[in-house]
């Protein structure tokens, strides 16, 4: 595909297959929601205890990645003033996204409240960089969490050549975390070595930045993550970190990596093991598309996404 756009859909695919389980962390109760299906991609019925859209619809750690991807096929000028103007329009006032961020203000005054929001559901960093925009910030990224949302923000925008230099402006459109942006340039490294050819783009990142200080603790966090391969997966995300957060989100998606062979196999782990599911499918996704094609990504799969129509018109 144009732009190695299929890497992008790859991620796009990931996080729709996963979405109707987001953010489950009671591993028990996925095993009971996928109980005797052999595939439990794009369930029908919503099992996410937060927030409710129809199957084929993306999370919000996606949904930041398609207002790039529609910044970029409007136009390469002057992209980051668009992008801000795009993100405004799809998750600020006056959007579903901002619509149901008030209502989850309200419900947090009600005591006891258990319900789910009817919609799509806000991340923490796009909070912040809606207001950061509207306040006129020269940097409008999030500070208060380590998420995947500049890793998700940045992918297109990396798929089309831009260099590492401007990469880092993107991802500091949507946060200024020192940890997001560290584990977000090591994905793109990764991506990168796929994209080049490599076998083991791991392996490979390994050799390349064991010797660079600022990757080093990456480093050291996939060594720990080999070390514990042999063990079963949704026993080790729980180890790792279920949640959104970094380094827990990285390290359990390298473990689904090194022990898939496919992008099925590793999307399908991904989901079972509950939590923070989307943002690790987002990067798997993309992964495993970078290493193996387009071809690698399930067709029936493809059908069920709703934002892969648009991808897959840029051939």
């Amino acid at each position: 595909m144009k732009n190695n756009l299929h890497v992008f859909l790859g991620a796009t695919v990931a996080d729709a297959a996963a979405r109707p389980l987001h953010w489950v962390y009671n591993q028990k109760k996925i095993l009971g929601y996928v109980k005797e299906k052999k595939d439990f991609t794009f369930l029908k019925r919503n099992k996410s205890p937060f927030y409710n859209i129809r199957t084929g619809k993306v999370s919000g750690y996606n949904e930041i990645g398609q207002v790039m991807f529609k910044t970029l096929l409007e136009d390469h000028k002057n992209i980051e003033a668009r992008f801000k103007k795009n993100i405004t329009k799809i998750f600020g006032p006056g959007s579903i996204y901002w619509k149901n961020l008030n209502l989850r203000s309200k419900y947090r005054k009600v005591k006891d409240w258990r319900g789910i929001i009817k919609g799509p559901w806000i991340h923490q960093n796009i909070i912040e960089t809606v207001r950061n925009i509207k306040d006129k910030k020269k940097i409008t990224g999030g500070k208060k969490v380590n998420e995947s949302d500049g890793y998700c923000a940045a992918l297109p925008y990396f798929l089309y050549g831009y260099n590492f230099k401007d990469i880092k402006k993107v991802i500091s459109t949507v946060t200024v975390s020192k940890i997001s942006h560290k584990y977000a340039l090591a994905k793109f490294h990764l991506l990168d070595l796929a994209l080049k050819g490599s076998n083991d783009p791991i392996s490979e990142f390994i050799k390349k930045f064991k010797k660079n200080i600022y990757f080093k603790n990456i480093v050291a966090d996939i060594y720990k993550v080999r070390r514990l391969k042999s063990k079963p997966h949704s026993v080790i995300v729980k180890k790792l970190g279920m949640a959104c957060s970094y380094p827990g989100t990285f390290n359990s998606s390298i473990h689904s990596i090194i022990n898939s062979t496919n992008y099925k196999s590793a999307i399908l782990k991904t989901i079972k093991a509950g939590g923070c599911n989307c943002s690790r499918a987002n990067f798997i996704g993309a992964y495993f598309a970078a290493l193996k094609g387009v071809n690698t990504i399930p067709k029936s799969w493809i059908k069920k996404t709703t934002p892969a129509k648009k991808i897959l018109e840029q051939k």
